[in-house]
Formats: C-alpha cells, sequence, structure tokens
C-alpha cells in the first residue's frame, strides 16, 4: 500500500523548500494514539448529512481551512492533481499499481478527496479524507499508512490521546532527514471514523507549531463526519 509522498508529489510551479505533503504507506507498526492542540477552522461544525455515495458528496466534508491562515494549493495545480481521488487514482501512486489495486480492493477502498493548503518555500498542510465500504477495512488502511510513515520518515510515535478523538494515532519527526523529503519539521495524524479514514500531515517551522496544526484540523474534520 502505497500513498503519494512528498518526494512523489509536485507543484506545476517549483513549490521549494517544503515540498508538498501526502502519506506514503506499507506495513503496520504499533502507535500510541494522538496529542492535543488547539486552533480554530472554517467549517469545522458537524453536518447532518448521510453517509456520501460519492466522491464529490465526501469532498464536500472536508475542511475548507487551516487555523495556520495558509492558502489553498488549487487541486489542478499539483501533480498528481489533488481533489477526487478513484481506487484507480491511489493505487497508482505505488511502484505496483496493480497489486495495489488488489490491496485497496480487499480493503473496500471506495473513493478520497484530497486538499492543501501552503505557501512557496514555506509551511504546508494536508487532508486526505477516504471512505470505505467497511470499519475493518478503513482500520486496516489507516495501520498500513502509520505504519510506512513511522518507517519511512523515521517518525516517532507519540502516545496518549490529548483529548483527541478515538481512533487516532499520531507521529511526528521533529529533526527531518533531507533525504525523507521533509523540509522542516512534520506531524503526520490518521484517524478512522466509522468507514471513513483521515489523513492530517503538516510541516511548519517547529514541532509545536506542526503539532498543534495537526491536532486542530484534526478534530475539526472527525466532526464534519457522519457515523455514530
Amino acid at each position: 500500500m502505497t500513498r503519494g509522498g512528498p518526494e512523489a508529489r509536485t507543484r506545476s510551479a517549483p513549490l521549494g523548500a517544503f515540498g508538498v505533503l501526502a502519506a506514503l504507506a506499507v506495513g503496520v507498526v504499533a502507535v500510541g494514539w494522538l496529542l492535543g492542540g488547539c486552533g480554530r477552522v472554517r467549517g469545522a461544525t458537524a453536518p447532518s448529512v448521510p453517509t456520501p455515495t460519492s466522491a464529490a458528496a465526501l469532498g464536500r466534508l472536508v475542511v475548507t481551512s487551516v487555523p495556520s491562515g495558509l492558502p489553498r494549493m488549487p487541486d489542478g495545480g499539483l501533480r498528481p492533481p489533488a481533489g477526487e481521488k478513484s481506487l484507480g487514482d491511489v493505487a497508482a501512486y505505488a511502484g505496483d499499481p496493480p497489486r495495489e489495486r488488489g490491496v485497496l480492493e480487499r480493503f473496500g477502498y471506495r473513493f478520497g478527496w484530497e486538499r492543501f493548503w501552503g505557501r512557496d518555500g514555506g509551511p504546508e498542510t494536508s487532508v486526505f479524507l477516504d471512505q470505505f465500504r467497511t470499519v475493518t477495512g478503513a482500520r486496516q488502511f489507516a495501520a498500513d499508512l502509520v505504519g510506512n510513515d513511522a518507517a519511512h520518515y523515521r517518525a516517532t510515535p507519540l502516545p496518549g490521546s490529548g483529548g483527541l478523538p478515538a481512533g487516532c494515532r499520531l507521529l511526528t519527526v521533529d529533526h527531518p532527514d533531507v533525504s525523507a523529503g521533509l523540509g522542516g519539521p512534520t506531524a503526520f495524524a490518521w484517524c478512522t471514523r466509522d468507514v471513513f479514514t483521515v489523513a492530517v500531515t503538516a510541516v511548519s517551522g517547529s514541532p509545536e507549531a506542526a503539532l498543534g496544526e495537526v491536532s486542530a484540523v484534526v478534530r475539526a474534520q472527525v466532526r464534519r463526519l457522519p457515523g455514530p
């Protein structure tokens, strides 16, 4: 299982030292519960909507801003483009797309949506929201991605819930290796809620800023989702 990572994502114009965020995936590790943060995010009120039946409907549930105030990156300005994601789109991130497709089909992947915020040469934040056919499939997908991030970025899992939703895991990279494709302190969060997975990544000027951004966006995004 692979998802396009910082080294695989580009903009139509160079973004600068921080690169464009995304998460890679393979393998499963045990990681701790998410630590807290603070912030305000527009579009953070839980909507009274049924479970989406299309990627477009899922996309309407993605938060529209981040507490750092970073501007939205146009979906079409990223390569591959952000926005709507099909099973085939996500499989194409992998080195072996046919094998990846089989893994995603076993997980019951339906569709997803990606959104990015950032400035050239500065901090960035990303949100990936994906929907599955079963709760089990969503949990398996998230576990695989957390495992790969921990290994690929030599990230540190943080214990404790910090007031964030159950089903969330947090990894941090305070001093990234340049070869990993991260341009600054980074926090990664993976959460599950019912048949949904939420992935939030932030690269910032300090570990505290990255953690605070991720924590606030996670809470806001999870509140927008249908489910128990």
